[in-house]
């Protein structure tokens, strides 16, 4: 694959360290998402969750995630990226101490927003750290190995749960196990780059020389871009620039992918992938030995578009990735809208998982991380990324909050065939207004979308 003979030449091993390593911000995002899905089944039982509570315990990771995005905006330019990422990975282990010792349910939920202020901050930064040091010729495929940890975080904390849930404390483990990749992000942040960008923005230009040189294929190219990067630092920039004419349409088209990535119903799936299983009939632990069947073909689709984004670009497999989505959606609400399919065709639920998995795993997954860390003006990259990404998890918090309360309020199947429609809303707007930046510097693609550089 064209992806792989570039991304292990002798002078990518470099990024492709560091990328792994940074992208271990978005492994503790993807093992809080799966480990609560299993967790809350027994978690409802030892503490006495109803509904609410558990639906409160999903929920305050994500407000607390919605904090973390703010604040990372300040701190990736304040403090680094790097600096961001190794505070984001110290609080991840404190938030999953925290939640294996907790004695209610009112502990675990404050424990979980702890676990989301460093989810959330991680989310934002991963991607962005690794955009700003890959190459433009593997930047999609290396900046999505953000989106390839967090899937692989989804299916260990699939195998965890699966491996401890017949184990005294089962939850209690499942969730204190967090801190460990907490703890191998923290440590090895602290022997990473900076990244040239920031080094730039706070006139280290020599360090900045001395990383592009590292990551770039001669002298020649890390000059050039470094000129790139220089002239796209020289005006300042920040909030009060998101608003202008030129920023604007880029800030809408962050938000339309941000909210879109969510209200499709993806992380609906994965928190509740063995509840909605149990809806079909089989026992707590058949429901989650099922749902590995998920967290496997989340990686294994993911790895598809690593290898495919920097050949095919970003549109095309978002589009098609959507279709999928809109499709096996529909045919869900179909499933619990027939009692005869229910009765007859029990495996088609696990099927359309397994298909909607897929198909969000090459579009939406992977395309809206990458594609912001991509889109935004220097100036304004931290703050806009920062929008982007509170969006993100306010939708994730809308979605998943009231999932159990809507499948109540307009049915299961009515509340399938809602994400579907807007599922249909987002293709739309990927058709008409998504532009295509493979094969780009930042800042070539900055011009082209606001019409200059900086």
């Amino acid at each position: 694959m064209e992806f792989l003979r570039e991304a292990f030449r002798g002078d990518n091993r470099f990024v492709l360290r560091l990328a792994i390593i940074a992208a271990l911000g978005g492994f503790l995002f993807g093992y809080d998402t799966g480990v609560i899905s299993g967790a809350l089944l027994l978690i409802k039982d030892d503490l006495g969750a109803g509904s609410f509570e558990q639906q409160a315990l999903v929920g305050s990771l994500l407000i607390g995630a919605v904090f973390g995005a703010v604040l990372s905006g300040f701190s990736a330019d304040a403090l680094s990226r790097r600096w961001t990422k190794v505070i984001s990975g110290s609080v991840y282990v404190l938030g999953a101490i925290a939640s294996a010792i907790s004695q209610n349910v009112t502990e675990l939920i404050a424990a979980r927003f702890v676990l989301g202020l460093a989810v959330g901050t991680a989310s934002f930064v991963s991607p962005m750290y690794i955009s700003e040091l890959a190459p433009k010729r593997i930047r999609g495929g290396v900046t999505s190995f953000n989106q390839l940890m967090i899937v692989a975080g989804i299916f260990a904390a699939y195998i965890v749960n699966w491996a401890l849930k017949d184990v005294s404390g089962n939850w209690r483990w499942m969730l204190g196990l967090g801190a460990v990749p907490g703890l191998v992000l923290a440590i090895g942040m602290v022997f990473q780059p900076h990244t040239p960008r920031w080094l730039v923005e706070h006139e280290r230009e020599d360090e900045a020389r001395d990383v592009l040189r590292r990551t770039r294929r001669d002298d020649e190219e890390a000059e050039e871009e470094l000129d790139e990067i220089r002239e796209a630092a020289q005006r300042e920039g920040g909030v009060r620039d998101l608003p202008t004419p030129a920023v604007r349409p880029l800030i809408v088209i962050g938000l339309v992918l941000a909210v879109s990535q969510q209200l499709i119903g993806v992380n609906t799936v994965i928190y509740y992938a063995p509840t909605i299983l149990k809806f079909t009939g089989v026992s707590t632990g058949g429901a989650i030995t099922q749902a590995l069947s998920v967290g496997i073909t989340n990686v294994v689709f993911t790895i598809v578009a690593i290898l495919v984004l920097d050949r095919t670009g970003r549109r095309p497999l978002l589009i098609t990735g959507t279709i999928g989505c809109i499709v096996t959606l529909g045919v869900l609400g179909a499933f619990f809208a027939s009692g005869w399919l229910q009765d007859n065709l029990p495996w088609l639920a696990l099927v359309c998982l397994i298909l909607y998995i897929a198909s969000f795993a090459i579009g939406l997954g992977p395309v809206f991380w990458l594609m912001i860390s991509e889109i935004f003006p220097l100036r304004v990259r931290s703050p806009a990324m920062s929008v982007s990404t509170v969006a993100n998890w306010a939708s994730n918090f809308v979605v998943a909050s009231f999932f159990l309360t809507l499948t109540n309020a307009i049915t299961r199947q009515g509340t399938f065939w809602l994400y579907a429609g807007l599922g249909v809303f987002a293709l739309v707007f990927f058709v008409t207004r998504l532009p295509e930046t493979k094969d780009r510097s930042l800042e070539d693609i900055e011009q082209e979308l606001t019409g200059s550089r900086a």
